[in-house]
């Protein structure tokens, strides 16, 4: 029997240093602002409001790693498959579409009242306030970085090459598990949301049209809704709520 080569370690660096940067940028955030004189629970309660900037670094050291380490098979990644190629995209949008759609209408929701009935390690529903309390920071990482870095890491490379070695339905597990630690910031609910639904629907998508054009698209497409709401939820916060 013909024994099938492990997948290169730089797989495993990639996925796991994403959770790792977080943690790292988390602390050294909290490091600078001790080091400016700042007393400890303002540092709790003025971290999280980090998190746009913090996203943005991970992204961008992550995107550099992803460089390095994978350099050599960007090109394949991104190749355009063939003529079929926009109708996946179409495809890959609207289903992110839909996904946004369910977040913002109940299952945001429904994370929140998860998290109150069960538990979290964030306080329920502090995710959207830290992130529309910098905007821009956050268009730049959400919007234009993470749909390009994360599905080139998670679908693009990491899950053939998991797929190759564990079988299919292992590869899909193991790629959106670790998608949703990359999240983890966001809470439990946040980030078994985030592997199941958001990484079984980008990993389907992958599997259907043999390319990461269709996920890329979705992601794209959610990222977009999800940054509209944020702003849209900032510019009511700031006028006292009022406002649809």
């Amino acid at each position: 029997m013909q024994s099938i080569d492990p997948p290169p370690s730089g797989v495993w660096l990639l996925l796991f240093a994403g959770p790792l940067l977080f943690l790292l940028g988390i602390v050294a955030a909290s490091v600078l602002l001790g080091a400016r004189g700042m007393a400890t629970a303002a540092i709790a309660e003025r971290v999280p409001l980090l998190m746009p900037q913090i996203l943005l670094g991970v992204l961008s050291v992550l995107g550099l790693l992803l460089v390095l380490v994978a350099g050599a098979d960007l090109p394949g990644i991104w190749a355009w498959p063939g003529a079929h190629t926009v109708k996946h995209a179409l495809v890959g949008a609207g289903a992110g579409a839909l996904l946004a759609l369910a977040y913002v209408g109940w299952l945001g929701d429904a994370i929140v009242q998860w998290q109150q009935r069960f538990g979290d390690y964030v306080p329920p529903g502090s995710v959207l306030p830290t992130l529309s309390g910098s905007i821009g920071v956050f268009f730049l990482a959400n919007v234009l970085l993470a749909p390009l870095v994360e599905e080139t890491l998670y679908r693009g490379y990491a899950l053939p090459l998991l797929s190759d070695r564990f079988g299919t339905a292992a590869g899909v597990v193991l790629s959106s598990v670790c998608f949703g630690l990359l999240h983890w910031a966001g809470g439990i609910w946040y980030v078994l949301v985030t592997a199941i639904i958001a990484g079984g629907l980008f990993a389907a998508l992958h599997a259907w049209s043999g390319s990461v054009w269709a996920p890329y698209a979705a992601h794209l497409m959610l990222n977009v809704i999800e940054f509209h709401h944020a702003w849209r939820s900032g510019a009511t916060a700031m006028n006292g709520g009022a406002g649809g």
